[in-house]
């Protein structure tokens, strides 16, 4: 096993919970460290104050979860979850604009609802340890995208990766900046999210399409 294989291990689940009482053991445990790291931040983000926050033992703790690095990356692929389910029910929305709509919504309220969790995370993602999971995560949003960019009206754009790639650049950078700002899930953030996009468009599509001109 190499290095980076081992390293990727290692945030890797102990075990994967096939019975209820474990399921429900890993999400105390998840929301335990959220709770954590909300309140005490990365210096006092550790297994210990985990576990007693959720009121496990340590060995407990450790049945499930290596060490506070895969607690995060367990947190990390908790609070991505909404966003790939929009992917999940892509077919269930018939045009671009309101899979676009849906997929923005989604993405205010992940990073909206707690915010100052959504922005420890962003930090936590930038490390090296989770250089991996980030990327695996990026591609199956990109995937996503590209899907999105696929349908029948979408705009045409001449590089579905490029258009991908900046669309969720561009969504998450205004979103994280009205977190920082201290702004909460409103109509008028989602609005200037979604006009932002369909500027990007109008200057990157091939040429007009009826979903840009309304």
């Amino acid at each position: 096993m190499t290095k980076k294989q081992a390293a990727a291990e290692a945030l890797k689940p102990r075990k994967t919970p096939l019975q209820q009482r474990s399921a429900e053991t890993v999400t105390v445990l998840l929301e335990a460290a959220a709770r954590i790291l909300e309140q005490r931040g990365f210096e006092g983000f550790n297994t210990n104050a985990i576990a007693e926050r959720a009121g496990v033992s340590i060995g407990s703790l450790y049945q499930y979860f290596r060490s506070k690095d895969a607690l995060l990356s367990g947190l990390i692929e908790r609070e991505v979850a909404p966003l790939l389910a929009v992917s999940e029910n892509l077919e269930q929305h018939s045009t671009f604009r309101a899979a676009l709509k849906s997929y923005i919504g989604a993405s205010i309220r992940h990073q909206m609802k707690r915010p100052k969790l959504a922005r420890l995370i962003d930090v936590a993602e930038k490390r090296e340890a989770f250089k991996s999971q980030v990327s695996g995560t990026t591609s199956r949003l990109e995937v996503m995208m590209k899907k999105m960019l696929s349908l029948p009206d979408a705009p045409k754009v001449p590089n579905h990766d490029v258009a991908a790639a900046d669309l969720l650049a561009l969504m998450r950078g205004l979103i994280d900046a009205a977190g920082e700002r201290g702004e909460g899930e409103s109509n008028e953030l989602l609005q200037r999210t979604e006009g932002a996009v369909w500027g990007y468009l109008r200057s990157y599509a091939k040429k007009p399409c009826k979903a840009l001109r309304t």
